[in-house]
């Protein structure tokens, strides 16, 4: 029996398949390297010293996906795939729309006809929108304020729509808040095709030269230091949180939701400050305007993945700079070495 991986070539789903591997499970991976290279899977082969199967196919050909089914025992899936910038999801909605909700509507059924019927969703603290307090409880009120979030709020109402029709369903959705660092070898990590979206790989980007400087954006928010206070997670920390989603998952029917995050805020300074004393590289750094629908703070509270998951983050900010810097030092331009 196999674990599918949608989205496994990514930078999550990579850390997750070597998790994986590394536990025993045997996987197959699908990933249409939109946002993503193959070499991340060749590392992951080299470091868990075994192969496995990979298929290069979207999610909206449902004729590809049917094949993978056909061909594999599968046991349960961790979806991923799906575009993910909040940017480019306010240019393009439907372009989000469609892709995001319609790959996984493919993907239920899919899994349905073929009855595989054990899901874990990759969601994200994005449906959340404006916090009204922090820490963040999986009962906040819900409502994103960009096509990308609410993109992953449809896909939690489909599959809880789903369990509803059909109790036979086992559905964990997961939380992310915001995933940083990197595989502690520096073989696979973060490698945005583009100008990074996420505050990690810009600043590792200006250590390493390829950009001048980091633009903060705003300093007069109502946090400790004026700049922006989020939860990073390290993303092995994060990839661990999936095997024991599986844990659950696997040997139970329901749908229940977990954030997975740290539980600590840290701000913009604090990152650059961290970074710049686990690294001794100098980020050089500019204030610029506030961004549209950016928030003062957003933390998790992770109280209930410790208690029903047994999983509770371990990596510190330490960490979290350390491998980051390593994977970029070690990867200057990411995988196209």
């Amino acid at each position: 029996m196999s674990i599918l991986v949608t989205g496994g070539a990514g930078y999550i789903g990579s850390h997750t398949c070597l998790e994986l591997l590394n536990a025993g499970y045997e996987i197959v991976v699908i990933d249409n390297l939109s946002n993503s290279k193959l070499e991340s899977l060749n590392r992951v082969s080299e470091l868990a010293k075994t192969d496995f199967k990979f298929y290069s196919i979207d999610l909206l050909n449902k004729k590809a996906l049917e094949t993978v089914f056909s061909e594999n025992n599968i046991e349960a899936v961790i979806h991923f795939a799906g575009l993910k910038s909040v940017n480019e999801s306010i240019e393009t909605p439907l372009h989000y729309y469609h892709n995001n909700v319609t790959s996984t509507l493919n993907l239920c059924q899919t899994m349905g006809k073929y009855g595989v019927k054990k899901m874990i969703f990759s969601s994200s603290a994005n449906v959340y929108g404006e916090t009204k307090c922090v820490p963040v409880t999986e009962e906040h009120p819900l409502n994103p304020i960009n096509p990308y979030g609410r993109t992953k709020l449809i896909i939690e109402t489909i599959l809880r729509d789903l369990y509803i029709s059909d109790h036979s369903w086992s559905i964990a959705l997961l939380r992310y808040f915001n995933p940083v660092g990197a595989h502690e070898s520096g073989r696979i990590g973060e490698d945005p095709n583009d100008i990074p979206n996420n505050l990690m790989p810009y600043i590792t980007q200006v250590a390493i030269g390829k950009r001048d400087k980091l633009k903060v954006f705003g300093n007069d928010y109502d946090t400790h230091d004026g700049t922006g206070v989020r939860d990073y997670i390290h993303v092995v920390d994060l990839a661990k949180g999936h095997l024991k989603a599986l844990e659950m998952v696997i040997p139970t029917t329901g749908i229940d939701v977990f954030n997975l995050g740290t539980g600590v805020g840290y701000s913009v300074l604090d990152l650059i400050k961290g970074y710049e004393n686990t690294t001794s590289q100098k980020i050089p750094y500019i204030f610029t305007h506030r961004r549209p629908g950016d928030i003062d703070k957003c933390y998790a509270d992770t109280t209930k993945a410790t208690k029903k998951l047994g999983w509770t983050a371990t990596k510190n900010l330490e960490d979290m700079c350390y491998d980051s810097w390593k994977w970029q030092k070690n990867n200057p331009n990411g995988y196209n070495e």
